[in-house]
């Protein structure tokens, strides 16, 4: 009897940043991991080198906006 892999719709690479700590600020960006409504929302359509750059970019967003939570 053989064990099947579960398929799965997403790269394996770049787990998804998310710290359960989801509020969304005046820019809908999260104050939990910093990314964008529109990025959580297709972050299991992104390929591993959008991930890389969605990760990128909220990394650059958690620095610059004011009183971040993390």
């Amino acid at each position: 009897m053989s064990r099947s892999k579960p398929l799965s719709s997403s790269p394996p690479s770049a787990q998804s940043p998310c710290v359960r700590n989801c509020c969304l600020n005046q820019e809908d960006v999260c104050l939990g991991c910093g990314r964008t409504l529109e990025e959580i929302r297709n972050w299991s359509q992104y390929s591993a080198q959008e991930r890389e750059q969605v990760l990128a970019g909220a990394q650059r967003r958690r620095k610059h906006f004011p009183g971040w939570t993390r």
